[in-house]
């Protein structure tokens, strides 16, 4: 990542946690020394509506303040957004686009569903995976634990060590504990093609 920048964007449905890691991926990278920002974007705002997030990550100072049209990466938390045209999951992303996806699908099947050729395609059952480490639904930080398995941005340690500091003040000891084994298990259950 020398000097260059990630753009992430961020598919998602209204309390999936999207928001929650766009901008945590964000301020984590912060810690390294590096330049983050993390925003959302949302149409309605309810619950279960679809929403996407953004998140810049640079070695320099970031000048850019708007929407991602052209990510690096594509992280998409419920996977029946890819059959939503409205969703546009696929907006702006080409061959070498990597995309992480939340789904039990196969990689054959999901790239199929995103029908962008040549792209790189990763999978893993966050949704699972979060109900197993802390009882809810909530894919978020198996999605960023997935990530890292992916692309260089953070070591699995400073996630963690992230997650302790922005969740102590917030949560139980069992929620971050359950935050803890998810980001864990999702870095290393990540399928690949």
């Amino acid at each position: 990542m020398a000097g260059q920048m990630v753009e992430i964007r961020w598919h998602a449905r209204g309390g999936q946690g999207a928001k929650t890691a766009a901008m945590f991926l964000a301020e984590a990278v912060l810690k390294k020394g590096k330049f983050g920002q993390g925003f959302p974007e949302y149409g309605p705002e309810r619950r279960g509506a679809p929403m996407r997030g953004f998140t810049r990550i640079s070695e320099k100072p970031i000048r850019r303040h708007c929407m991602i049209e052209n990510p690096g990466i594509v992280i998409i938390l419920d996977p029946t957004l890819m059959d939503s045209p409205a969703a546009a999951c696929d907006a702006g992303v080409g061959a070498g686009t990597i995309f992480v996806v939340n789904t039990t699908d196969s990689i054959e099947a999901t790239q199929k569903k995103l029908g962008v050729e040549g792209a790189i395609v990763h999978t893993v059952d966050a949704t699972g995976i979060a109900l197993d480490t802390i009882g809810r639904p909530i894919p978020n930080m198996p999605m960023i634990g997935a990530l890292l398995a992916v692309k260089d941005l953070l070591t699995l340690k400073e996630l963690q060590d992230a997650l302790v500091e922005q969740l102590g003040s917030k949560f139980s000891q069992a929620v971050i504990d359950g935050n803890l084994a998810a980001v864990e298990r999702a870095n290393k259950e990540l399928v690949s093609a």
